[in-house]
């Protein structure tokens, strides 16, 4: 039971911060921007919430708008024992599992089998913390540190600023939190210990689980960082070559159990638009400004987005590193005094992550040089391993400090604090200049206060322990003071954290509207679009099984961009910038383009005059207004027009002299030119069904025709007649389409992984 009762006490820490979960029932996601933000769901509550119901924190919508998405139709999908390789509802059709993010195949996505999917993903997220707490006390266990020094190090990782940002993705967090037990497992294996084989098999199956936990960015640090660490480790005990061969089977079985995850998603990036349409690494908040390193004492210096003063540039999350006021203290202790290898090491780690980290000359030569991974990285992300560093600097700190002999040394470092404290306190209270308003510093000045208390209360408990007299309570006194010092620690952390993440009430996540259910009544399939971006902003429409030309992924088509900037443009013009990143919102509802997409439906805020609009259902702000002019989703076409590059299709797709409901243009057709027709049959198509992976038409011609299906083409796209396999052409630049032989057929169009 002893050796339990640690893990009892982070178990109980972490059920303490999800209390508004398990007691109230709220859930830890960012509900509430749903109906604070958005239409037609702000109409639900608008009697009661005239300017839409309070939100939290408008910062992290993220997980509403993709993670939690594409998780909940990925395992819908899997539900029906199909494989989850594409999603119809966004970007005219786009790949699923291949984007990542939506972590398919994450081993604990078990739960979401076992209980209602809100309930789930709460779990999903209450597990984070929980587990990286866990695996890093058994990291620092290994190591030898005393008890109480590993649950400081395991409760300043689990609850660390770089956890707390990203904490309610459900996929960064879950990626990183396995980063302790693969170092664990990489000690035990060199060790040689006996249960040598369990070993293997959990060093493989940490790495598994992070490669499918769905952030490849943060997966790529923590295998850096893993081989990084074996390397030295490795060098430590003895090079012993028995060894070298190990880790390379057990790293080629992991290459291995983990190819129908990694090989889509390099086909899916290799034919998308990351390396083209990405932000400029030289824009500010790409690295982390140099000013916000106070936010590793002080995190809420510059305010926080949840109170809605944050005056510090771009994003909030992306600099937060805080592990609270004693463990860094106590990582800055372990720095200057205790003078060993690990030590070393995890310090050159911590400098390092931050050097690269921060816009240094070191740091930027990725992106001038173009590095492929690293060049479309944003570098605030190794603040995972800077605050995973400090944490078990800290575990290192508070068990030399506890051991130590001389335990004033710590006085050095208490110094540095009681320098840096009033030189804040002078610079809110008396600096004012161009850059730093009067109501800035006031907001520092109001955030300066808790860490500055926390740092009293730390100060005075390690003094009152350095100092007490030597008489028979020392040790229970000092045991007693210990425990306080952690809870301090945890009352730090947990207001921090606290203040960031909301917890909302069930009925927000996606409830059900009046205009949602109108458009799910109708006959399928179609597509809508939004004329106001404040309406069923990109990706909700996955929630209610509704077809929309947007999109928000950082991988997209790369066609599908380019044929979606022409259309913005209103000229055939492909060439990048774009004018979007990762959110492609298309709102001409009128352009040439989303009649050949089937656009059926526009939803919009204000009154439309277009006489090719017809308004169909209102409720409340929202108006649905029907398009006379659409194409159908499918549909025989007069001529085929064969081009020979993309640069050719998309001038044709322009040329006003041809309706694109009439003629068809086609790309990878030259080698089979003797098969194309100067003229078409104009059959008659019908939907037989329409599933994510299978799209099923029954045609009819008296004449050969040429079938398009106004989905996007992608290479794991079949198409079969009547049994018989028929060749998918690139058609419309980014769409399908198969040449149909005259009379009656079964088209079917099905999807495979490879």
């Amino acid at each position: 039971m002893k050796k339990l009762f640690p893990i009892g006490v982070i178990f109980i820490i972490t059920f303490l911060f999800f209390w508004q979960f398990f007691v109230k029932g709220l859930l830890p996601i960012p509900a509430d921007t749903i109906v604070g933000l958005y239409y037609p769901f702000r109409d639900i509550y608008s009697k009661t919430n005239p300017n839409g119901v309070p939100f939290k924190n408008f910062l992290i919508t993220d997980s509403v708008r993709q993670q939690y998405p594409w998780r909940n139709l990925s395992l819908d999908i899997i539900k029906k024992s199909e494989l989850p390789i594409w999603n119809p509802y966004n970007f005219a059709g786009t790949p699923l599992m291949q984007n990542f993010q939506s972590a398919a195949f994450y081993p604990f996505n078990i739960l979401f089998f076992l209980m209602p999917f809100s309930t789930s993903w709460s779990l999903l997220i209450f597990l984070g913390p929980l587990l990286a707490g866990i695996f890093m006390y058994l990291y620092l266990n290994n190591l030898r540190l005393s008890k109480i020094s590993n649950i400081l190090g395991a409760i300043s990782f689990s609850f660390c600023g770089f956890f707390v940002a990203w904490m309610e993705w459900g996929t960064i967090i879950h990626t990183a939190l396995w980063l302790p037990l693969i170092l664990l497992s990489i000690d035990k294996i060199l060790q040689k210990n006996s249960k040598l084989f369990a070993w293997c098999l959990l060093f493989v199956l940490s790495l598994v689980f992070s490669f499918l936990a769905g952030h490849l960015q943060t997966f790529f640090y923590l295998f850096l960082f893993s081989l990084v660490y074996f390397l030295v480790r490795w060098l430590q005990f003895g090079k012993n070559l028995k060894s070298l061969v190990l880790f390379s089977v057990l790293g080629l079985s992991f290459i291995i159990l983990t190819i129908f995850q990694w090989l889509p998603t390099l086909k899916f990036i290799a034919l998308s638009a990351r390396n083209l349409d990405i932000s400029d690494w030289r824009m500010d908040g790409w690295f982390i400004p140099w000013q916000n390193i106070i936010q590793l004492l002080v995190p809420d210096f510059f305010g926080n987005p949840t109170t809605l003063n944050y005056w510090g540039v771009w994003n909030y999350g992306e600099f937060s590193g805080y592990v609270g006021i004693l463990p860094f203290l106590m990582a800055l202790f372990a720095l200057f005094f205790r003078k060993d290898k690990k030590t070393l090491f995890f310090g050159l780690a911590f400098f390092l992550s931050l050097i690269f980290a921060l816009p240094t000359f070191l740091a930027q030569i990725p992106f001038k040089l173009q590095i492929p991974l690293f060049s479309t990285s944003q570098p605030t992300r190794l603040l995972f391993i800077t605050d995973f560093s400090l944490a078990v600097l800290a575990g290192f700190g508070l068990d030399y400090f506890i051991k130590s002999k001389n335990r004033k040394q710590i006085l050095y470092v208490l110094g540095i604090f009681f320098v840096i404290f009033p030189t804040l306190w002078l610079i809110v209270l008396f600096f004012h200049g161009n850059l730093t308003s009067i109501e800035n510093l006031k907001v520092s000045k109001q955030n300066l206060i808790f860490p500055t208390v926390v740092f009293f209360m730390v100060s005075v408990l390690l003094l009152t322990i350095i100092f007490y007299p030597k008489n028979r309570l020392r040790e229970r006194v000092q045991a007693v003071l210990l425990c306080l010092l952690v809870l301090v620690t945890v009352i730090d952390l947990f207001r921090f954290g606290w203040k960031f993440e909301p917890f909302t009430k069930k009925e927000y996540l996606f409830p059900e509207t009046k205009v949602t259910a109108f458009l799910q009544n109708q006959k399928q399939p179609f597509r809508i679009m939004s004329a106001d971006s404040r309406i069923l902003p990109p990706n909700f429409s996955i929630m209610y099984k509704i077809q929309t030309l947007d999109g928000y992924d950082p991988l997209y088509l790369r066609r599908y961009g380019e044929l979606m900037a022409a259309s913005g443009r209103g000229i055939p013009s492909i060439n990048p910038p774009f004018g979007f990143n990762r959110i492609i919102t298309p709102q001409d509802p009128l352009s040439r383009i989303s009649d050949l997409l089937g656009v059926k439906y526009v939803l919009s805020l204000e009154e439309q005059k277009n006489i090719k609009l017809n308004l169909v259902f209102t409720d409340g702000s929202v108006k649905v207004y029907e398009k006379s002019t659409v194409s159908p989703r499918a549909f025989f076409v007069n001529n085929t027009l064969l081009v020979t590059s993309k640069q050719e299709a998309i001038n044709a797709m322009f040329d006003l002299n041809y309706s694109l409901s009439k003629r068809a243009v086609v790309e990878n057709a030259i080698p089979d030119k003797n098969l194309f027709q100067p003229n078409w049959d104009l059959g008659k198509v019908d939907f037989i069904s329409y599933q994510e992976n299978e799209v099923v038409l029954k045609t009819k011609t008296s004449g050969n025709g040429f079938l398009v299906l106004t989905d996007s083409f992608y290479p794991t796209w079949h198409a079969i007649i009547d049994d018989k396999k028929a060749k998918i052409y690139l058609t419309d630049y980014n769409f399908r389409g198969v040449i149909i032989p005259k009379g009656e057929h079964t088209v079917e169009f099905y999807n495979t992984l490879f």
